[in-house]
């Protein structure tokens, strides 16, 4: 109605943004080189490129996911406790760098481990609820920590370089029995611990010591609780820059309760959305291909967590099949672009336009600021929120679902 009115208010400052992205799995690497070359350009240039997104923040996972052909670390090899059989496979040298290295944008770049070598599990298997054997500061622990590490030297040679890593994803699925598909869990106690005596020690003391870490990499649910555990410990506090947020159990999870006391108490961490996709619930289709009403919920998502300080947000596979893979433990899920292989092209879904909205317009260095509705607003459901951005403009983007 022409009765609302919106008014910015740039004294009031809040969150700085870091940026938007999603994620080269082994099954998005896949998807985009098997499309022909031009096609694969097209794709590629869509989400980074002035043409396209700008997309500035890209989430790799450290060895497999389920968003793999299989199983696999950088070391299976049993006991090898000095890392000396470490090395990238395929899906890294031949799919994921060469899907980077066609980005011509400086690009923030973070990893994220979903297992460690079955050799250092409780398990002694990639699946299923298990920890680090040991403690922190045994062998295994020192281990693993050094593993991120020979990671990021070993991608430093195809000169890709992270801005971050997250400490585990999604840690507490390792606690959950008979877990599907790779994971290690650890709770905020062990990760606190990990941190201190490992895996911070480990990354100040390489050529990396300039890479940002990032906690919890898990559900907003476990906030605060799991912000406090680990960073009222000075000793791993030190180490620490972020905490890393999924969306898949916001509606029982509201921001309210979980990102903005953590905020709150920690407001010097940035808080970035590290996973979001539709179709990973068992009562969601897997892909629909043209569906709006999924462009409104990635929109909705990222409105509601640019209005409670998070600093960015990170979609999950950049790239999938019709079927919503490959995934070995058929855990399809829907995607901005599905790709046809069959036929060499590739469709853009309308999540990936809603993306556009807020990585085209909010760069890097933005920050948020004041945005006043006039009263008649009650009768719209319009949410809204506004940046100042480093070249001095304005921009406000509105969602009217």
């Amino acid at each position: 109605p022409a009765d609302l009115v919106l008014t910015v208010d740039t004294t009031q400052r809040y969150q700085k943004v870091k940026g938007f992205g999603g994620s080269v799995t082994d099954a998005a690497a896949m998807n985009i080189l098997s499309l022909p070359e031009t096609a694969q350009d097209h794709l590629l240039r869509s989400y980074f490129s002035e043409e396209g997104l700008e997309y500035n923040l890209v989430r790799l996972p450290m060895a497999s996911c389920d968003f793999s052909l299989h199983a696999y670390t950088y070391d299976d090899v049993p006991f090898d406790y000095e890392l000396t059989h470490f090395s990238l496979r395929d899906e890294d040298t031949k799919l994921k760098a060469s899907a980077l290295a066609m980005s011509k944008q400086p690009l923030s770049l973070y990893a994220s481990p979903w297992t460690s070598p079955t050799w250092m599990k409780t398990s002694e298997s990639f699946v299923g609820k298990g920890t680090l054997k040991g403690q922190a500061g045994d062998k295994y622990h020192k281990t693993w920590a050094n593993y991120f590490v020979r990671f990021l030297d070993e991608y430093a040679k195809y000169n890709l370089t992270f801005w971050a890593v997250t400490a585990e994803n999604e840690p507490s699925a390792g606690l959950i029995n008979n877990y599907p598909f790779q994971c290690l869990g650890f709770t905020a106690e062990q990760q606190r611990d990990f941190i201190a005596q490992d895996l911070g020690p480990a990354l100040a003391n390489s050529s990396h010591r300039h890479i940002q870490l990032i906690i919890l990499d898990d559900n907003r649910l476990h906030l605060p609780h799991w912000a406090k555990v680990v960073l009222e410990d000075e000793k791993a506090a030190r180490y620490i820059h972020g905490i890393g947020i999924h969306w898949y159990l916001d509606f029982i999870g509201p921001i309210q309760d979980t990102v903005v006391p953590t905020h709150e108490l920690f407001p010097d961490y940035f808080i970035l959305a590290t996973e979001a996709c539709i179709g990973a619930h068992f009562w969601e289709r897997d892909v629909i291909l043209g569906c709006w009403d999924r462009g409104n919920q990635y929109s909705h998502s990222i409105l509601t967590n640019l209005n409670h300080f998070v600093a960015g947000w990170t979609d999950w596979n950049l790239a999938l099949d019709l079927e919503g893979g490959p995934n070995w433990v058929k855990n399809y899920v829907d995607s901005p672009v599905i790709v046809d292989t069959s036929e060499g092209i590739f469709y853009k879904q309308p999540m990936f336009y809603h993306l556009g909205h807020f990585s085209k317009f909010i760069p890097e260095g933005s920050q948020r600021v004041g945005l006043v509705a006039s009263k008649e607003s009650k009768k719209v459901d319009l949410e809204y929120t506004a940046f100042l951005r480093p070249d001095g403009a304005v921009v406000v983007v509105v969602l009217n679902r």
